[in-house]
């Protein structure tokens, strides 16, 4: 599993990129790169935003991980972990005084394994809509001690997200990250523009 290059989309030509932060868009389940990536304009302007397309063909749009076989909000960790280590093998090849995450549902899911598999490599991680996969990590130990911020958002309206997962998620949070946890009334699986200000809110704290 890789990211092609090829289709990532970028707020900055390369020649504009050298010395500044890189913000990592990632998309949810049957989207595409082109979805975040329309937030742009209400991120902070310090970071280059990059907005990945997830490797695989499913629903009409693209995956992290499939859901053919797998039971909903308890993916098998292998195929969440094989989508972070291929987000962190792209990373491998770019240049960035600083990184971020922000990822929505699935992306979410894979943001928050991607700082389980570095937990000192990311300024800021942000999921929308998520989970965290099931099961112990590796990485756990070093998150209870570094605490790296990370801002988790929901809405008490979205049917997408099993109970079971949101526990887990919410169980986790404080004994491994300084978590910015935000609850929001009557929202479904989406992103609202209260969601959205205080997102960016903790991008231009955290990423610089």
């Amino acid at each position: 599993m890789r990211i092609d290059p090829e289709t990532v989309l970028w707020s900055t030509p390369e020649r504009e990129r050298a010395g500044r932060p890189l913000l990592v868009l990632l998309h949810g389940y049957g989207s595409h790169e082109g979805d975040l990536f329309g937030l742009s304009p209400r991120l902070p302007l310090g970071p280059v935003i990059a907005s990945l397309r997830a490797p695989l063909p499913e629903n009409g749009g693209n995956a992290w991980f499939t859901l053919m076989d797998s039971e909903r909000g308890n993916p098998p960790a292998e195929n969440v972990d094989a989508a972070a280590t291929a987000v962190l093998d792209w990373l491998d090849t770019q240049e960035y005084t600083s990184v971020g995450l922000l990822g929505f549902s699935q992306g979410a899911a894979v943001s928050l394994q991607m700082l389980r598999h570095a937990p000192s490599r990311f300024a800021a991680t942000v999921a929308l809509s998520g989970f965290l996969a099931g099961g112990g990590h590796p990485g756990d130990a070093e998150l209870a001690a570094l605490r790296p911020p990370v801002f988790v958002g929901r809405g008490t309206a979205d049917t997408i997200i099993t109970e079971a997962a949101v526990v887990r998620t919410e169980e986790w949070l404080p004994t491994h990250t300084d978590s910015t946890y935000r609850i929001y009334e009557d929202l479904a699986h989406s992103i609202s523009a209260e969601e959205l200000t205080e997102v960016s809110a903790f991008l231009a704290t955290h990423l610089k």
